[in-house]
């Protein structure tokens, strides 16, 4: 008789099927990992080999994480990973049938995006310093950020190839290395020239590769160093928002369907793969008409 992967063996075939098969982003295998770590953890301490495991066992994993008051948000992240873990298990021929698929997800109160106004964000993209290499690299970014909707991962792995100056288009390669293109209007093709002509230079290191954006150290600029940059720009300002470049993502496409796209264009721009997820949108932009008509109207 042949021995049964061990519980940890499963989870790392797992988590190698997410990232060569199905090749996934790293921020997204770090949170799958994690995930099941948890997961792993809980089934040591109760003697159970994730193969052994029904659906009343895991509801009581459930009840563990709802007892130890973790975030609904969190609950039902992690019950997803271990319905796709045991979904993969599925497949594989390992059981016949998911024990996970049964479970209900925790109720999530409906969150909207965070919007940033349009003053602040007229500021923001204004403060870095044109003057200095670093400070042409991050208006270009701002400037992108905003008028692309690109997330910060995408943003962050661009090459010096993606970006079409004279055709003013983007390429991008998104989540599950789907590739789309996006248009940039005249005044980020400018900021990217500026920064291409007097910005990257300077911080050219012989680490720099292709990478389109480049930090002091000459070497491509991270997700998180992006996220810093914005921070720092936004306390130079003096200003409290917690605004992040999610946010200014959100904004991307809250303005555009408040100026008549339709929803299906900002899904192709942001690069969803399913309508349900833009469309959380449509309630900002019908907040936004609310707020306009209570603040308009005579008898409002």
């Amino acid at each position: 008789m042949i021995d049964r992967p061990t519980s940890d063996a499963l989870v790392d075939e797992f988590i190698r099927h997410l990232a060569v098969e199905r090749n996934l982003s790293r921020n997204t295998l770090r949170a799958y990992s994690g995930d099941l770590s948890g997961f792993l953890t809980w089934a040591s301490r109760e003697g159970v080999h994730v193969l052994d495991a029904d659906h009343r066992r895991l509801r009581r994993y459930l009840g563990e994480l709802d007892q130890a008051r973790y975030a609904r948000r969190t609950v039902a992240r992690r019950l997803a990973s271990v319905r796709a873990f045991y979904r993969y298990l599925v497949t594989r021929g390992y059981l016949p049938g998911s024990p996970a698929a049964v479970l209900a997800t925790p109720k999530l109160p409906r969150q909207l995006p965070t919007i940033a106004p349009a003053q602040l964000l007229e500021q923001l993209i204004d403060t870095p310093d044109p003057g200095t290499p670093a400070g042409l690299r991050d208006r270009a970014i701002l400037e992108l950020l905003y008028a692309t909707g690109v997330r910060v991962s995408e943003l962050s792995g661009m090459d010096l190839g993606d970006a079409d100056l004279n055709g003013g288009t983007l390429r991008v390669m998104g989540k599950g290395s789907r590739e789309r293109i996006v248009p940039m209007h005249a005044v980020a093709i400018r900021r990217l020239r500026e920064y291409l002509a007097s910005g990257r230079p300077m911080l050219v290191g012989s680490g720099s590769g292709s990478a389109f954006f480049l930090n002091r150290t000459g070497t491509r600029l991270t997700d998180g160093g992006v996220r810093r940059m914005l921070a720092r720009h936004l306390a130079v300002m003096g200003a409290e928002s917690q605004l992040t470049p999610h946010a200014l993502r959100h904004t991307f496409a809250t303005h555009l369907l408040e100026g008549g796209a339709d929803l299906r264009t900002v899904q192709e721009l942001l690069g969803h793969v399913a309508l349900s997820t833009t469309q959380i949108y449509t309630h900002v932009s019908t907040k936004h008409l609310r707020d306009v008509h209570k603040g308009a109207h005579p008898r409002a």
